[in-house]
């Protein structure tokens, strides 16, 4: 009797294990919502990868990154943290503390094949066990058909990061238009001037998000060839908005709200349509807990298991942060431009700790810490030199690069580009956020309420900044 009851439980243990799902993560550098053509945004930038996992799977309307900016984003998606919490490791060009553990490497340890594809983590240093053992699993310079061909056996669970560089700048000018883009369809941002040299430059950025979309695609050809289709959880996104003045590096949705598309063959509904939020950091949970991986209490992260395969719900609302991006300031400062943000369906609240300083770094480029660099937090390109033109008198320049309150308050249901700054209109609504943001960021762990200390402007950087193009 003994031995039979032993056995059993062996043969459930070994159904388990080969019932547990691949895991394909798809990410795209610096790819922000609304831009994939499900979303019906315009009819120009054409993502048929995506859109298909969506159909197929789940389409998630108010998916948000921790930080909008490529290190700590990184960091938090591996972590399954706020980025707050990492130390180091929530500045651009940081690290990842020896203290954390990754989803990537918990799979391992359980048995998974783990590796990666070009850009993972970082920019940054890695250090100890993470130089041994790459946070994202072991880099295969040839891609994905390079892994598999080193999958231990055909039933071992697999977990890929697909890591891409596009849509980062920089672009190859006029791509977009000479591929077949109409320039007239693109709909823009109204934060930025409507001229043609924009909407090229949008149209370059859209010809980037295609490619990493195409990458995409071979991804999931190679799964169905070698039948694994339906048991792979695919996940395709971006790690903040597109690289572009008031989006990357900001706080409002053009900076944190990025594409999200979640298929697992027959598990997840088909067509099913989230309004509510997520936090890429609940990625890391879900591929855990999908993979029967117990989540480490450590992780702030929710699974979104239970709302993909049951009846559970998302978020209510979202919070996301920001700490130093390019030490982008006056010499000698090392400051970034720390801001935190409590979005739900109704306001967007953000609270700048520094408003002193600069949002997007110093316009005195001869007063820089770093040599030149002129408004470091955007990166250089066609359409943050035409609104630096326009000069501050320009509303363009004001809601881009003009110094900020201290609180900014949006309604959103009537303003979703967020430039009418509610805040002193409305005392009462943003005391309201105010303490809504400063209880969720205390039982966070934020240092910046209560947390561990750290002093993230101490941290050491080891990348460059946008420089000035020249005399004029």
């Amino acid at each position: 009797m003994i031995i039979r009851l032993s056995l059993f439980i062996l043969a459930a243990c070994l159904l388990e294990a080969a019932e547990r799902p691949n895991i394909l993560f798809c990410i795209a550098d610096d790819w922000g919502a609304p831009h994939a053509s499900i979303y019906e945004n315009d009819n120009v930038v054409q993502t048929p990868a995506f859109d298909r996992i969506a159909r197929e799977g789940a389409l998630f309307h108010n998916a948000y990154v921790s930080s909008p900016s490529c290190t700590p984003c990184r960091n938090s998606i591996m972590t399954g943290q706020w980025h707050w919490r990492l130390k180091d490791g929530a500045n651009l060009y940081g690290t990842l503390s020896q203290e954390v553990e990754t989803y990537t490497r918990l799979l391992k340890k359980s048995g998974y094949h783990t590796g990666s594809w070009r850009k993972s983590f970082g920019p940054g240093k890695l250090e100890g066990k993470f130089l041994e053992e790459h946070p994202a699993g072991k880099v295969y310079p040839k891609g994905f058909s390079d892994f598999l061909a080193n999958r231990p056996s055909k039933d071992t669970p697999f977990c890929f990061w697909l890591g891409a560089s596009d849509p980062h700048r920089g672009y190859k000018k006029g791509s977009g238009e000479k591929s077949g883009m109409d320039l007239s369809k693109i709909k823009l941002f109204s934060f930025f001037p409507d001229n043609k040299e924009v909407r090229g430059d949008v149209a370059d950025y859209y010809f980037e998000v295609q490619r990493f979309d195409s990458d995409v695609s071979k991804a999931i050809a190679r799964l169905e060839a070698i039948g694994e289709m339906e048991n792979t959880i695919i996940v395709i996104t971006g790690d903040h908005g597109m690289p572009f003045p008031r989006c990357k590096s900001n706080l409002y949705d053009s900076g944190t709200r990025v594409p999200l598309a979640i298929r697992w063959g027959q598990k997840i509904k088909k067509g099913l349509q989230f309004k509510d939020f997520t936090s890429l950091t609940d990625l890391g949970p879900t591929f855990l807990q999908a993979a029967s991986v117990k989540i480490p209490v450590e992780m702030t992260g929710k699974s979104l298991l239970p709302a993909l395969t049951g009846n559970g719900q998302l978020r209510k609302f979202i919070l996301t942060g920001k700490e130093r991006h390019v030490p982008s300031q006056e010499a000698p400062s090392m400051e970034g431009y720390p801001s935190r943000s409590y979005r739900d369906h109704k306001f967007l609240y953000i609270h700048n700790y520094s408003p002193s300083l600069w949002p997007n770094g110093t316009p005195n480029w001869r007063k820089a810490t770093i040599k030149n660099a002129w408004y470091g937090d955007t990166d250089n390109g066609p359409t943050k030199s035409i609104i630096v033109n326009l000069g501050p008198g320009s509303k363009f320049y004001q809601w881009s690069f003009s110094k900020r309150p201290s609180e900014e308050l949006y309604k959103v249901s009537n303003d979703p580009d967020q430039l009418n700054n509610l805040a002193k209109e409305m005392p009462k609504i943003v005391a309201k956020y105010r303490e809504l943001l400063r209880s969720e960021l205390k039982a966070s762990g934020d240092p910046r309420h209560g947390g561990p200390e750290f002093k993230f402007a101490v941290s050491t950087y080891g990348g460059g900044a946008p420089r000035f193009p020249g005399d004029r």
